[in-house]
Parts: C-alpha cells; structure tokens; sequence
C-alpha cells in the first residue's frame, strides 16, 4: 500500500468478531489515519466466543469481561461501528457493499471477517427452532437460560466446544448425554490417547457417552438414533463442526475452497484473489508456513489475531510479522488442555507422562522432528514444544518421553 492509503483511504471491515475488531483496533494502532466502518451481524461489540462455553455459560462472566474492548472504544479511535448490519453483496467493481437493510457502503479496501457457521446436519428435525448450536453470545444466553439442576442436556457432537459446554453444563447440575458417530471422542482433532482420556474424565463426572451412535432425528423429546433408542433431552445442543461462512466472498467471484469446509484462499498476507480485498479469520484457508506452507482453515482466537496483524500491516506498509505455530486451548472442569502445531506427515506418537496422574503430553513426530504437541495440565511440555515445532530441529525420543528429563533439557540438546 502506499502513504495516499495509509492516510486517505476507506476501509470497510465486514465481521465485528475477534479477528474483525482486531483488524480494527491495529489500524489505528498502525498509524492508518483514514476512514474505518466496522459493520458487525451481531448487536454486540466485538467479544470473545471461548468462554461462551466455560465461564458464560456457568454465570462466572458478565459482558463487560466478555468484550475485546469498551464499546467507548471505538468512537474515541474514529472507528465507525455498525451492529446490527448484515452484509448481502460485494460488488468488486463499483467497490460496494449491500447490506440487508438495503445500505450501500464504500470501500477502498475491504475486509472480510465473516467467521464460519454451524454445520447442519442433513435428518429429520434438524430445523427445529429449540435446537441449540453455540456460536453466539445469544446461542449461549439460550443455553444458559435451560441448563441447571434436574435438567437433561442431549450435546451431539463430541467435539471441543460440545465437551466444554458438557462439562459447564454438568457444573451447573444438569444431566448431560454427549452423542458421537465417530468410535471417539475428539475423533478428528485430537490423538486416540488425549480422546481416551477426555472420556474417562467426563464419564467420571457424571457425562454419559454414546460413541458410534448415529442421529436419526431430533423430536420434542429429544435426540432419535439410528438403532431406534430415544435420548431423552429437555434441551438439545449441536455441535457437528463448521463450515467457512464464505458465499459473500464465493458470489462476489473471490476464489475459495470449495471441497472441503470452504474459506477464502489468502497469501501470507491475507489478500484474496482480489488485491484490494482482504480475508482474516475462521473464513480463510491459508498457507501455514511451519507446516511447508500447506492451506488450511484454522478455527482459533490465536489464527484470528495474527492475520488481523498480516492485514493491518500489509495495508500500514509494515513488515509482515512473523509466522507463529498455530495453537488452541481448551478448559473442561480443572483440566487444561493446549495444543501446538498440527499433526500434518506425523509418523509416531510420544506420550510423556501418565494419563492416570493427570499431566501428560503427547507429541507427534515426523521422523526426529516435532510437529505437534497435545499438553493435559503440562505447561512446560507444551511451551518448550511449541518452540521445537518453530525451530523444527530433531530431538532425542527418549529423552522427550522421559519425564524425568526436562522439557529445558531436551531442547537444549535438540540437534541445530
């Protein structure tokens, strides 16, 4: 970009969530003296979506806490907030946005942070409206208002999200069932050991878990299986993943990824196919660089705000900053799992640790290498993975399962 965009352009930001207000927040941080609309679907500011599930959920957050910044904010940093405005087309050429309220806004520069949406699922009842799917501080406050002592919860989907809302849900005294097709738990994210565990960990908490079970359709009464059984719920919340909320960008002709869970293609530096458009979030597959460069679409607060710092330097003629090692976190109950990197060519497993004591970790190897590290209550495994990952130089496999080794220690004597 040049100084003419840096102090005279028009930015458009469509999607107020964690990677959008970012974007925001960066450019004035950046210097960009021009014009910034931030036009959000929600009625909120932008806010956290991980404790929706956990601390939300249970009552232990109000919305001050929850939100990225003061509402004040953005007016005392001339950032023109627009909730409430849901954007129906692009128009590349004219360089304009539609709105549903049939408003029509300039751009210079666009960017896309429209996030991703809750995966349907394609069976009897699947839209009925007491159905539950959390993605928004109003999924959220609906399940709040449902859950508590003698009520049962039906969670489809034994995935991160679904796991934590189980556990929040089961802190508040309700009743859960988690329902799983796959024969584990995590079954796509996460290794066969941390899915062995998750489950152990809910079962004793009460959690009952159906694996291999098969939804029919969804009744008044509850959850139908495919043997036939009923799953009796009094509120019934679906998790079964997410898609890339990308057909705003996929109408307007922008290229993205249609074979997978969709998302925009962006480079290194967040640009689509479109140079004066910009794609930042869950709605993006891009290249991950400690992983060869491979496309991906990442689901997390940390992928939100790195390419909310690619956008905002790209368009500030700033460096681009450094590529980071992807990572995630969950909390279920007094357990924290993190995780980095991903397990891409892994060849091996490496458990570190004993789940019986609640501290372990798991690392995935291509050959010498790490290339992920799954960390239960080990702070020091997963922070000293991560940065093996980034360094990507080859460690002594017994030393890394040996415990009494430390995690210092085996990156020290990691091959340069």
């Amino acid at each position: 970009m040049n100084l003419y965009l840096i102090g005279m352009a028009k930015v458009l930001i469509i999607g107020a969530g964690h990677a959008g207000g970012t974007a925001a927040a960066l450019l004035r941080q950046y210097g960009f003296a021009g014009e910034i609309v931030l036009a959000g679907a929600e009625a909120s500011a932008p806010y956290q979506r991980p404790p929706l599930s956990k601390a939300w959920l249970k009552g232990e957050a109000d919305l001050d806490g929850l939100l990225l910044r003061p509402l004040s904010f953005y007016a005392e940093h001339s950032i023109d907030f627009r909730p409430g405005s849901l954007a129906t087309a692009i128009d590349r050429a004219g360089r304009t946005v539609t709105f549903a309220d049939g408003g029509v806004e300039t751009w210079d520069v666009l960017v896309l942070a429209t996030g991703s949406r809750a995966r349907k699922l394609p069976i009897p009842g699947a839209d009925r409206t007491d159905l539950i799917e959390l993605r928004t501080l109003e999924d959220a406050e609906r399940l709040k208002g449902q859950l508590g002592p003698g009520r049962r919860l039906a969670v489809v989907g034994g995935g991160y999200v679904g796991l934590e809302a189980a556990a929040s849900a089961r802190a508040l005294g309700a009743e859960v069932v988690v329902i799983e097709r796959m024969d584990r738990v995590l079954a796509r994210v996460a290794s066969p050991e941390l899915s062995a565990f998750f489950t152990t960990l809910h079962e004793g908490h009460g959690v009952g878990i159906r694996l291999s079970a098969e939804v029919a359709g969804f009744e008044a009464g509850g959850v139908r299986l495919s043997d036939g059984s009923l799953v009796e719920a009094d509120v019934t919340l679906v998790g079964v993943g997410a898609v890339a909320d990308d057909q705003l960008a996929h109408d307007s002709g922008l290229a993205c990824d249609r074979e997978h869970s969709g998302g925009i293609l962006v480079d290194g530096f967040a640009r689509t196919s479109d140079p004066a458009i910009f794609a930042i979030g869950d709605v993006t597959r891009h290249p991950i660089p400690v992983h060869g460069g491979i496309m991906h679409r990442l689901e997390s607060v940390p992928n939100a705000l790195e390419q909310a710092r690619q956008c905002a330097c790209a368009i500030t003629d700033r460096p681009a900053p450094a590529p980071e090692v992807p990572w995630f976190w969950s909390d279920q109950y007094d357990v924290k799992l993190q995780i980095a990197g991903l397990p891409f060519e892994a060849e091996r497993r490496i458990l570190r640790g004993s789940p019986a004591d609640r501290s372990f970790a798991v690392f995935h190897l291509k050959g010498d290498t790490i290339v992920s590290v799954e960390a239960v209550n080990a702070g020091p495994e997963f922070m000293m993975g991560r940065q093996l990952i980034a360094r990507g130089t080859p460690v002594d496999p017994v030393a890394l399962a040996d415990k009494s080794v430390s995690m210092k220690a085996v990156a020290a004597a990691a091959t340069p």
